[in-house]
Order: structure tokens, then C-alpha cells, then sequence
């Protein structure tokens, strides 16, 4: 009737189902959250680089270069703390800097803050280490965001 055949294969699907969970799915899922995650930052870097320049141009016409340059540090710094990884400006490995940029890089006579602040997320994830996907994580986030302030 055909017995001992299907009493042969009876536990097949259930070490086929632990094969697919362990080696597909699982890391799918764990792929999933910490590009997530990665992209999560990105976007806390991207606005924070963007709120330090805002607060640049915003100073007031008196405040000198070194002012706006501290107060836009400031900014991005606060903004960072904020997000993902709690992360402060120029502590640990997150650079942060302001520069201002005389010719806005375009040749105009007006002046620019650049804000450009810097993650070596690769070497410092801010998740633990997921094997065999490390590589697939970009080596730097870094992001720069330019205002004009007179």
C-alpha cells in the first residue's frame, strides 16, 4: 500500500522547512532590519547636516564667521542626539564640521555655510554585527548640506 514510502519522507518537510528558515528566511528578515535601520540614520545625518546650516543663515547679519560655524555645529550636534544612535557631533567617531565657502562654490560674490557631518557606520555599526552582511553596508554615511548667509 505503499506504507514504509510515505513513512520514509514524513520528516522531510519539516527538515526542508528548518533549512529554508535558517538559511533563507532568517537572514532576509535581519537584512531587512538593519538596512532599516542604516537608512533610519542616513535621514537623522542628512537632516541634522541641514538643521546646522539652517541655524546658520539664520544668525543674525552681526554674528562673526566662527559664530555661525559653532552654532551650526551646535545644531546638527542637538539634532544627532536626537536620532538614531544618540550620537553628538566630533564625540566618538561622528565628525561634524562648518566651513564657510566664500563664492558659494558657484563664483557669486555672496558667502555659504557648509555643514558636512561624517559616520564610518561600516567599522562602528550601530547594530550588532550580522555575519556574512557586513560588506553590503556602505562604508561611510556622509552628508553636506550648504546655505547662503549673506
Amino acid at each position: 500500500m505503499g506504507g514504509p514510502r510515505n513513512r520514509d519522507e514524513r520528516g522531510a518537510a519539516v527538515v526542508e522547512t528548518a533549512l529554508c528558515l535558517c538559511f533563507i528566511v532568517l537572514p532576509l528578515v535581519f537584512a531587512t532590519i538593519a538596512y532599516a535601520y542604516m537608512l533610519s540614520f542616513r535621514q537623522t545625518v542628512s537632516q541634522s547636516a541641514a538643521e546646522g546650516a539652517r541655524i546658520a543663515a539664520v544668525a543674525p547679519s552681526t554674528a562673526s564667521d566662527a559664530d555661525r560655524k559653532a552654532a551650526a555645529i551646535k545644531a546638527a550636534s542637538q539634532s544627532m542626539d536626537t536620532g538614531v544612535g544618540d550620537l553628538k557631533c566630533n564625540e566618538g567617531s561622528l565628525t561634524c564640521t562648518a566651513v564657510m565657502v566664500p563664492g558659494c562654490e558657484d563664483g557669486s560674490t555672496a558667502t555659504c555655510v557648509k555643514v558636512t557631518i561624517s559616520y564610518p557606520y561600516r567599522d562602528k555599526s550601530l547594530l550588532p554585527t550580522i555575519p556574512g552582511l557586513g560588506f553590503t553596508l556602505p562604508k561611510t554615511i556622509s552628508y553636506a548640506a550648504m546655505v547662503q548667509v549673506s
